[in-house]
């Protein structure tokens, strides 16, 4: 059996990780489960999973759950410090890091150098640290596997020996010419352009085929989320910028595609569903259910795929071109959109200001080398005050 912490097991990914549990009581088991504030989902979660551990990072949070589930035998903790020996608990197989934003970046390495399978949901961890992360997943022994369905999907399209050498493959030598990265385009893909600055955020997380978070819907709706995912890919696939395309494909079917070069394409199809490509990282190499009904050929109808159009999706062009200028102007683009992300949501900006806060924090902040975790979390620190000063000017 299958010992597994959830970092995140109050939201989407979280949820649909349980959900595979569940279809497999025999195979998993829940270690801990991990959350920030979120007291009322977590008194239920514990009810009904019992785990060993329930971790708050919130100390207000963990004192109201441990008033609340008395009656249980779950221990409740909190601090960052036991956060990082819950993920390197000796009793741990595996990790699923899904705590959106830069927060889950730190217990997502500690995880990796503790050589654990790790679940990779957190993008912030490639994009604010990539080649540290991936050299210390190679230097620590741990085995990676990409959550998100797009890189999930590139993943099983792979041959063995790339899957296996993930970080450091070589594309060209397995015969692959282009990873083609899909993305539905969100809700937006046909708005009138003059539309967009009156866009409100019950609008921008409508997202037309999946269910997500707020932040992560309204990173689809401006496409910001296919640019990190771009970002990520490069180091998960060790791709080059002319390896990777960005293909939007509105019916979210095709998760993604590798082209070879003997002119072959694979591609892994499924229903718009997180189960399947967490079911597939839970049970690799074999296969699990996940509670997902197959794909209905007959019901799927036309299939249709277009370029990115940079005018509608500004934020895309801008992570590509961070992406291009290295590790420090990812870690900028991501924390300026987290802060931008968070004041549209809270009415502070207009939708069509997510990419003006991103734009100017790439352009104004002093971008030097990153040699550590602590060099990263600096600059990430900073750019968010500078994010948020921008924001104020726009208010």
């Amino acid at each position: 059996m299958q010992s597994m912490v959830i970092l995140g097991a109050t939201g989407s990914i979280g949820a649909s990780t349980l959900s595979v549990i569940s279809q497999n009581p025999t195979q998993y088991r829940v270690y801990a489960l991990v959350a920030n504030t979120n007291v009322d989902k977590m008194v239920a979660l514990c009810e009904q999973y019992l785990p060993k551990v329930a971790h708050m990072v919130s100390a207000d949070a963990a004192q109201q759950l441990k008033q609340r589930i008395g009656h249980l035998s779950v221990e409740v903790t909190t601090g960052a410090d036991e956060l990082e020996s819950l993920v390197t608990s000796t009793e741990v197989d595996s990790v699923m890091a899904a705590i959106v934003g830069a927060a889950g970046m730190q217990p997502t390495l500690a995880a990796v150098k503790a050589g654990k399978r790790v679940l990779l949901a957190n993008k912030e961890a490639l994009v604010m640290s990539g080649r540290l992360f991936i050299d210390a997943v190679a230097e620590y022994g741990a085995t990676l596997l990409p959550v998100d369905s797009e890189h999930n999907a590139i993943f099983q399209c792979l041959s063995i020996e790339a899957q296996h050498a993930l970080g450091k493959c070589d594309l060209a030598a397995s015969g692959i010419s282009k990873i083609l990265l899909t993305g539905s385009g969100g809700p937006f893909l046909t708005a009138d352009l003059a539309s967009l600055a009156h866009v409100t955020p019950a609008q921008a997380i409508k997202h037309p085929n999946w269910s997500m978070g707020p932040k992560i819907s309204v990173d689809s709706a401006t496409m910001m989320n296919k640019g990190l995912e771009y970002i990520e890919a490069r180091w998960l696939f060790n791709a080059t910028d002319a390896q990777i395309q960005v293909v939007i494909h509105p019916q979210s079917v095709i998760h993604s595609m590798v082209q070879y070069c003997d002119g072959s394409v694979l591609a892994q199809l499924g229903n718009p569903d997180m189960r399947t490509p967490i079911a597939h990282c839970m049970a690799y190499p074999t296969r699990i259910r996940s509670g997902v009904e197959p794909l209905d050929f007959f019901k799927v109808g036309q299939l249709s795929f277009f370029e990115p159009d940079f005018n509608r999706f500004p934020c895309l062009a801008l992570a590509m071109e961070a992406s291009r200028k290295g590790q420090e102007a990812t870690t900028v683009v991501n924390a300026a959109n987290e802060r931008a992300v968070a004041a549209f949501l809270a009415g502070q900006i207009g939708f069509t200001d997510i990419v003006r806060v991103n734009e100017h924090c790439l352009n104004i902040v002093p971008q030097s080398p990153l040699d550590s975790i602590a060099d990263i979390l600096a600059l990430d620190e900073q750019c968010r005050r500078y994010a948020d000063e921008f924001i104020k000017h726009l208010s």
